[in-house]
């Protein structure tokens, strides 16, 4: 099978774009991992594959699998490429779209400066939306990893997370950590686990280990879940510069019941083909 597809980033979380609106690829777990496989394939962190709409509401939609050919139901850099892909094409009229995954239907606003503002939907915090083993909700968590309480919030935004406080974002134990988080029993669909360092009230810095790909310059729906929980357990302000390891994105949120808004770049590196 020849593919085409787009190589796109979003603050240097990368992803491979396939165009699923004709007809849509249909590729195995083993074929996304070699797609994504960075030495003996394209490399990403995920593959994204757009679609047309799915969802009630939704203009378009798109599929997203990591680079373990798992399946995502979020992905906020990646819808921000989704929206720059299918504007670079003529598909969007105007400036605004509504996209769909499984984690639900974002907003996109593509901004003057080139940038791309997303309504990445109201975050969940109880257990059962995240989904977190817990009796109720609190702020923050007690999860045991190697024999050892961390403290932790859980959060939904669309796909779930674990975020943890730390007080040297370059001394934090992501490669130890991150990987044990992830598969934590309590975690029945695995997490996404965020590394948070609090500069001030209006910046954090960031790493985040993402399921099923590992470490990765940004995420985006990780720099959300960080301020959100942020805001309830560290006092942050309603808009928050994340930096990342690949670059900054724009999160903010007015509080509970109200909708994270996450504004960065969404960049085409090049285009190709590959036999897979």
């Amino acid at each position: 099978m020849r593919l085409r597809f787009t190589k796109m980033q979003g603050a240097g979380n990368d992803f491979v774009v396939l165009d699923g609106l004709t007809e849509e690829p249909r590729l195995r777990p083993l074929e996304l991992e070699r797609l994504a496989d960075r030495r003996r394939g394209v490399g990403c962190d995920q593959v994204l594959t757009v679609t047309p709409s799915r969802q009630p509401g939704a203009d378009f939609s798109y599929r997203i699998h990591n680079a373990d050919g798992s399946e995502a139901e979020q992905c906020g850099n990646g819808v921000r490429c989704i929206a720059r892909w299918l504007a670079d094409r003529g598909h969007l009229k105007g400036s605004r779209a509504r996209l769909g995954s499984i984690g639900g239907v974002v907003g996109i606003e593509l901004l003057d400066d080139g940038h791309v503002r997303a309504d990445m939907g109201v975050p969940r915090f109880e257990p059962a939306d995240v989904p977190f083993q817990a009796e109720r909700r609190q702020t923050s968590y007690a999860l045991s990893v190697f024999g050892r309480n961390h403290e932790i919030g859980a959060v939904s935004m669309g796909n779930p997370h674990a975020v943890l406080r730390v007080p040297s974002l370059a001394n934090a134990p992501v490669a130890e950590l991150g990987p044990e988080i992830e598969k934590h029993a309590r975690f029945p669909h695995k997490a996404n686990v965020g590394f948070m360092q609090r500069v001030g009230s209006d910046r954090i810095k960031l790493r985040v280990h993402e399921r099923g790909a590992g470490e990765t310059l940004a995420c985006g729906t990780g720099a959300c879940a960080a301020t959100v929980w942020g805001r309830l357990a560290c006092e942050l302000g309603p808009r928050v510069v994340v930096e990342l390891p690949g670059g900054e994105l724009v999160v903010e949120w007015n509080g509970e019941g109200t909708p994270a808004y996450m504004t960065g770049p969404a960049v085409t590196v090049y285009q190709g083909e590959i036999e897979i």
